[in-house]
């Protein structure tokens, strides 16, 4: 047993005759979908590489080129105090870390929970395990809802579970627990929204809060 883990997350591309990509860049963004601003971070980090060899993203290509993006860089997140925090951990491989957050804690850091949201918890898991890797939560809860809460350990899997939500392929289903009878199968809340006294992040109904 050992706390270290290890993370291969490359993506490969072999380039063919038929292939309508001139650059590197083409490949980053048409076949692997990165972002520009993940571009820059792998341009920085020397993550890019062509036959092996770091390149740059407006390198020609040959037959038979091989590109390859190596993901697993170190990154930091000092802006998170660690706390140890018993996680409900699901599942968890290379790319992703999933958590049954329970009610009554916030995924994030805030000044009324510094150091008891779910974040301070996996920041002081990654610790344990010698991973250096910004806290990335993929979808939220609020601080009293429970449920399951995906973290990305890496940019490039944020992206695309975010780009999955944002053309609703990604499914979402939250269950309530009700007390009395409810006569309407649909019903629409509309109500004015405000900050929460003593929070940056969260909203609530308030009677002078935007509509």
């Amino acid at each position: 047993y050992s706390l270290y883990t290890t993370i291969i997350m490359k993506l490969e591309y072999v380039v063919n005759k038929l292939t309508k990509y001139e650059n590197i860049k083409d490949i980053l963004k048409e076949e692997f979908l990165i972002s520009d601003r993940l571009i820059i971070k792998l341009k920085k980090s020397k993550q890019i590489y062509l036959n092996n060899i770091p390149t740059f993203v407006n390198e020609k290509l040959k037959i038979n080129d091989v590109v390859c993006v190596d993901l697993d860089f170190e990154e930091s997140s000092n802006n998170i105090v660690p706390a140890q925090i018993n996680l409900d951990i699901l599942y968890e491989d290379d790319g992703l870390l999933i958590v049954n957050k329970p009610s009554f804690m916030p995924v994030h850091p805030s000044m009324d929970h510094y150091e008891d949201s779910l974040s301070n918890g996996i920041k002081y898991y990654f610790n344990s395990i010698y991973l250096n890797r910004k806290i990335r939560p993929v979808n939220r809860l609020d601080k009293n809802t429970s449920g399951i809460v995906i973290f990305a350990k890496n940019e490039y899997i944020q992206e695309h579970l975010i780009r999955q939500m944002k053309n609703n392929t990604f499914k979402k289903e939250y269950i309530a627990i009700v007390n009395g009878i409810i006569h309407k199968k649909k019903q629409i809340i509309n109500a004015p929204i405000s900050r929460l006294a003593n929070s940056i992040i969260e909203r609530c109904v308030h009677k002078d809060g935007d509509k």
